[in-house]
């Protein structure tokens, strides 16, 4: 009887390690994974020259911190505004509390998947 409570309490502790990542996955934006996260993550130290101003961790520099929940151009970091930012960039009028402006892409030449895959990773920075 002992073995058999084992194998039910380790069969209920593999089904919620199974079921963990998928619930993980539901709290990200539709139509968001964990590979375009870590995809994000590699451009945004990478080509997409992100790193430059928001620093290799993203807390800022000549940046804003993007790891914290204030959100400077995003009202509460929506990812679709995010996307929308990154595409456009930050002009020098529209720039907020001394940082900015932003060029279109951050001056990178990443491809528009590419910039919904950093702002995927930048979305998962303050929502975690």
């Amino acid at each position: 009887m002992k073995t058999l409570t084992r194998l039910g309490l380790l069969a209920a502790t593999l089904a919620f390690a199974v079921a963990a990542p998928a619930s993980a996955q539901a709290k990200l934006p539709a139509g968001v994974t964990p590979a375009m996260v870590e995809k994000g993550k590699t451009i945004f130290k990478g080509t997409g020259l992100c790193f430059a101003c928001h620093g290799p961790e993203a807390k800022g520099a000549v940046g804003p911190n993007l790891t914290d929940a204030e959100w400077i151009h995003v009202k509460d970091g929506d990812y679709t505004g995010i996307v929308a930012l990154v595409t456009k960039g930050v002009a020098a009028g529209e720039a907020k509390l001394g940082k900015g402006p932003m060029p279109a892409k951050g001056g990178s030449q990443i491809s528009d998947e590419d910039v919904k895959a950093v702002s995927a990773y930048v979305w998962s920075l303050s929502h975690s």
